[in-house]
């Protein structure tokens, strides 16, 4: 069994920045890919930042150049630094650890932190 809290969400204006921050427990022994996903209000949930077990690092489009992808492996933590934020960045965003390497059906998930982008 493996938890994930999420935290860092809030309220920002557009241009403002927040950095997520996610700390995993329980069943790890092997530094597992970690990473982000996001939904927004009445659509799926999809890929925001990922970062594979050897530290390489996968943003979605709309993010790249914006966003950075970060992780202590001493902590079991990963994080998220969101910059230049748009309000379609608003969405619900989850913290996922994928130690089974069989898709995401398989990965264990936060609860989910709240971020919406508005003036």
């Amino acid at each position: 069994q493996v938890q994930l809290v999420e935290s860092g969400g809030g309220l920002v204006q557009p241009g403002g920045s927040l950095k997520l921050s996610c700390v995993a427990s329980g069943s790890i022994y092997n530094i597992y890919p970690m990473g982000w996903y996001r939904r927004a209000p009445g659509k799926q949930r999809d890929l925001v930042a990922r970062m594979t077990s050897g530290g390489a690092t996968i943003y979605a489009d709309s993010v790249k150049g914006r966003f950075t992808i970060s992780r202590d492996t001493a902590k079991n933590m990963v994080y998220l630094q969101m910059n230049s934020l748009k309000p379609e960045d608003t969405a619900v965003y989850y913290c996922y650890i994928d130690r089974a390497g069989r898709g995401a059906d398989f990965y264990s998930w936060g609860q989910g932190t709240q971020v919406t982008v508005s003036s």
